[in-house]
């Protein structure tokens, strides 16, 4: 009996330790809110950077390493264990963030510069893509995808998909898009959201407006002199997209 006695406190100590051990935030997570911001329509970077700045964070529980992405840039910190069972996340000369988890969600704590922000768990049977990648997939598949329908412009009546992988299907002449998150494009376009097309090895920005179920993509014209930065707005329309 005295086994069994000494046993039992024994257990109890080892049940202890893994109940308040916290569960692994590994994986990769991203903004939801941010997305669904911008699909209700305005400016794309203003409701990003109104629900971020942090659009994804990719975390190497095992490694002690936290990667974190704007939708431009992409910031590497240690991931360290705090004794409040959360993470504090230290990137190389330039601050840190608190992250915890709350059930299936992942928080980030406010700061003097941002609000507490959620983020969501990328399934992760889903293929590991680059800091950043995740969240853009699931941007263009939320604010880009499904059906739409030259209305004008050319190749009038061409049915047209923008895949979430940067992909263009059906617009004469481009087969890749990439949208201006911020950064330089940013600065170019000002006010105006903007979109990048390609075909092949060229390509070129132009202006975008995305309403619910409509796209205007306008060339874009530079108003800037030729030793200053460019400054682009709306030229004359490229292609008017229904949905």
């Amino acid at each position: 009996m005295r086994t069994l006695f000494l046993a039992i406190p024994a257990l109890a100590m080892l049940l202890g330790g893994c109940a308040s051990h916290p569960a692994d935030a590994g994986g990769t997570w991203i903004n939801e809110d941010a997305i669904e911001a911008a699909v209700k329509g305005g400016n794309l970077r203003q409701a990003l950077l109104g629900m971020g700045p942090t659009l994804e964070w990719q975390i190497d529980s095992a490694a002690g390493k936290a990667t974190s992405s704007n939708g431009f840039e992409v910031a590497e910190g240690n991931l360290t264990l705090t004794d409040k069972a959360e993470w504090r996340v230290d990137f190389y000369g330039n601050g840190a963030e608190s992250l915890a988890l709350d059930g299936d969600e992942l928080l980030q704590a406010s700061s003097d510069s941002a609000a507490e922000q959620t983020f969501k768990r990328v399934d992760p049977t889903k293929p590991q893509l680059p800091p950043g990648g995740a969240f853009e997939h699931r941007l263009y598949e939320a604010y880009m995808g499904g059906e739409w329908t030259v209305s004008e412009g050319e190749g009038l009546g061409a049915k047209v998909h923008f895949l979430p992988d940067g992909h263009v299907d059906g617009l004469p002449g481009m087969d890749r898009y990439a949208l201006c998150l911020g950064g330089d494009c940013a600065a170019m376009s000002g006010a105006f959201d903007s979109i990048w097309l390609q075909s092949g090895p060229q390509g070129a920005a132009y202006i975008l407006q995305r309403g619910k179920n409509q796209l205007e993509i306008y060339q874009a014209t530079n108003q800037a002199a030729a030793d200053e930065m460019p400054s682009l707005r709306p030229g004359p329309i490229a292609w008017r997209l229904t949905r």
